[in-house]
């Protein structure tokens, strides 16, 4: 399964590198760019996005961005079922059902232009983010990484030592204060900067994680400031430097403008639905194209009636060592499927497995 941080990658990346290849006459690989972020950002809800479950019952929303999804399982009957690992756990506590773990790392979204910041999807995970993750500190609110993280000191602030329980991280507050920038509360986003800069201590260097309880001086631990984390963390001081310039230009400083061009602005009609080994989808969108996405060069045997007949097609070269096929799903009735099967000319033989997928 493709997990989010991945997923952003590829659209961010992806839109910069085919407005190169566009650039330099390279039309045919700038286009298949396109489409396949295109793909995934059309994809983004099918595989992170869980609805109808207990906690979002619990939190009043329809549903939520989960913080991971599971690997690819091909029995799996949707994308959000089954388990994700979570470390720092104790042997027998690391498995937890994935539409259970939510993150701020789903603001991401928005500050990679992939999701206006008043999209209801956003505006409900955050309302969970802040159920679940939300501590207020003596200099303000900040938030764990996900809930059920086990990388922190123990309760009662015994060292981490492979077993713990998550703190509050200032990193993250500078995370949310570029979210609320976008969504045109400054204000909100410069007190979340003063939240970075007094989770600092007498050597004004942000520390990964801060204490999130009541005092323990005889283990130096304080509400507020410094735990026994990684101090620097200099990914904090990236983020603080970067939300200064963010204030001081009234926008998110590293927001791509191809992503808010095309997905904010433009919003193109995609009809293009993938296919990897790395993503088997079983179903494709009624009006959608089924596109197979290769790693080597294919003759694809395919029907559209159960095999009383069949075509055989070869893959064509996107340029980008990826090879692609489209079959003609979109105009296939709801409850139709395509079957097909491949054949490796380079190792002269045949997968040996027939895929299918439905017509939703």
């Amino acid at each position: 399964m493709l997990r989010q941080g991945p997923v952003h990658q590829f659209r961010n990346i992806g839109g910069r590198i085919a407005d190169l290849a566009q650039s330099i006459g390279h039309s045919q690989p700038a286009e298949f760019l396109r489409q396949m972020a295109d793909t995934w950002n059309d994809n983004i809800e099918r595989w992170t996005y869980a609805m109808n479950t207990d906690l979002a019952r619990q939190v009043g929303v329809e549903g939520y961005y989960v913080r991971i999804a599971p690997d690819d399982g091909d029995g799996a009957a949707s994308p959000l079922e089954g388990f994700v690992p979570i470390k720092n756990r104790a042997v027998g506590d690391s498995d937890t059902p994935a539409v259970e773990i939510v993150s701020p790392d789903a603001l991401a979204l928005v500050r990679f232009g992939l999701r206006a910041p008043d999209d209801p999807r956003m505006l409900n995970t955050i309302k969970v983010v802040d159920e679940l993750l939300r501590v207020k500190l003596p200099q303000g609110p900040c938030w764990y990484r996900y809930n059920r993280d086990g990388y922190g000191e123990h309760e009662d602030g015994s060292p981490f030592d492979g077993t713990g329980v998550g703190r509050a991280w200032p990193l993250l507050a500078g995370e949310r204060a570029h979210y609320e920038l976008a969504a045109g509360r400054a204000a909100s986003a410069e007190a979340l900067l003063d939240v970075m800069e007094d989770s600092t201590g007498s050597s004004r260097l942000i520390p990964e994680q801060v204490w999130d309880k009541a005092d323990i001086p005889e283990r130096d631990l304080f509400a507020g400031k410094a735990s026994g984390s990684a101090c620097p963390l200099v990914w904090a001081h990236s983020e603080y430097i970067k939300l200064r310039r963010s204030l001081l230009d009234g926008k998110i400083f590293d927001q791509p403008p191809q992503t808010v061009q095309r997905y904010l602005i433009e919003k193109p009609t995609r009809q293009i639905f993938g296919w990897r080994f790395n993503n088997k989808t079983r179903s494709v969108p009624r009006n959608k194209t089924l596109r197979l996405v290769l790693m080597l060069p294919a003759a694809v045997r395919w029907s559209v009636d159960g095999w009383k007949s069949s075509q055989d097609s070869n893959t064509r070269d996107t340029g980008l060592d990826t090879y692609v096929l489209d079959l003609p799903t979109a105009s296939l009735p709801a409850g139709s499927s395509v079957v097909f099967t491949f054949y490796w000319p380079k190792e002269n033989r045949w997968e040996g497995i027939d895929y299918s997928v439905v017509v939703e």
